[in-house]
C-alpha cells in the first residue's frame, strides 16, 4: 500500500488542484510501479509560509531574493 505525503505552502490551492494532485500521483504510481490505485493513499499538508524555509531563509525572503525566471 503506497503512501505519499505532499507538502505545500498554504497559498490557496483549490480543491480542484488538490484533487488533480491526488489523481496524478496515484496514476503515476499505477503506471510506473504497477500499484493498485484502490490501496494508494495520498495526503496533502498545507503549511503556513512562516513554517517553510529554503536555503537557510524563510520562503518569502528566499522568493524575494530569487524571483522566478532569474
Amino acid at each position: 500500500m503506497p503512501y505519499v505525503n505532499i507538502r505545500i505552502t498554504r497559498e490557496g490551492a483549490t480543491e480542484a488542484q488538490k484533487a488533480e494532485l491526488i489523481k496524478g500521483v496515484t496514476d503515476l504510481l499505477v503506471r510506473v510501479l504497477n500499484k493498485n490505485p484502490s490501496t494508494t493513499v495520498v495526503t496533502i499538508d498545507e503549511l503556513p509560509m512562516e513554517n517553510w524555509g529554503i536555503g537557510g531563509l524563510p520562503v518569502e525572503e528566499f522568493r524575494r531574493r530569487n524571483p522566478p525566471g532569474k
